[in-house]
């Protein structure tokens, strides 16, 4: 059976001081320590998420930038490439107007020699046609 003297008295004053002595000493500055620990690590968390969310955006920008200075690239090789097609065009175009004014040359020169070759054949064809009558005939014309 528990008996109330003085020693019970004697601990629970033992158990109080004990009480305090603990918080005061331990519970407190060890519960401050996680305090602080929970700022600082709550600190860090912002400060990760403002680098991601910066990191985000200046991802964005490039990404921006790139799709800008590709668009310029392509429309520089489009337009270098119009350029090209023109200047080839027209290139080809000189030449088949060169080519027409040769044809239209040779053929001139050719009609020019066939009426040569045709007059100097018709002035040989007449004299031989009168040969020829003559000697079928047997007489001259």
């Amino acid at each position: 059976m528990v008996t109330l003297d003085k020693t019970l008295l004697l601990q629970i004053i033992n158990m109080i001081v004990l009480m305090f002595l603990l918080n005061r000493m331990l519970y407190k500055p060890v519960k401050q320590i996680i305090k602080e620990r929970a700022v600082r690590l709550q600190g860090m968390r912002d400060d990760a998420d403002g680098f991601e969310q910066r990191a985000d955006q200046r991802q964005q920008e490039v990404d921006a930038r790139m799709a800008e200075a590709s668009g310029k690239a392509k429309a520089a090789l489009d337009a270098a490439r119009d350029e090209a097609q023109k200047a080839g065009d027209a290139r080809l175009e000189a030449i088949r107007e060169e080519s027409e004014a040769m044809k239209e040359k040779k053929l001139a020169e050719l009609k020019s020699e066939i009426e040569v070759a045709r007059s100097s054949l018709d002035s040989g064809v007449q004299g031989f046609a009168k040969e020829m009558a003559g000697k079928i005939l047997r007489r001259s014309l």
